[in-house]
């Protein structure tokens, strides 16, 4: 496997940090709140209870984080066929860096002043580049 082949897995371990970082933001929130309110865990075993306990600003890491284990799936995905089959260019590299960055912009704004708008308009634009690396792909392979 030529050196070129392996330049999406920068981008994917980009995924994967912010993805790790978001997670751990989602534990010092969940447990900053609970600890503070003296909230006891046994009060916080299904999604519900957690919905009634903790408020929704204290969640935002949480949701964020169910948010980065769906489409950026597919990128995972989609990197790691291109990378399998030497399909590796620059477009596919370029694309890959605009939906990691478009991606931490989405978890910044999520996780701080969640604006929906703001929040909407980069998951279009990481989903375009994901979408264009989807689409170039399957052209290719017909």
């Amino acid at each position: 496997m030529a050196l070129q082949d392996l330049s999406l897995t920068l981008p994917m371990l980009g995924m994967l940090t912010l993805t790790m970082l978001v997670w751990a933001y989602l534990l010092v929130q969940r447990l900053g709140y609970a600890t503070s309110h003296g909230i006891d865990a046994e009060n916080l075993k299904s999604p519900d209870q957690v919905a009634a306990q903790i408020p929704a600003e204290s969640s935002t890491a949480s949701h964020n984080f169910k948010n980065l284990l769906e489409v950026p799936v597919l990128f995972y995905v989609i990197c790691l066929y291109l990378t399998m089959v030497g399909q590796v260019d620059s477009l596919y590299v370029n694309c890959a860096w605009a939906f990691l960055g478009f991606r931490v912009l989405h978890s910044l704004i999520h996780c701080s002043y969640n604006k929906v708008m703001h929040r909407f308009i980069v998951y279009l634009l990481a989903s375009f580049a994901l979408w264009v690396m989807v689409v170039r792909a399957l052209l290719a392979a017909l």
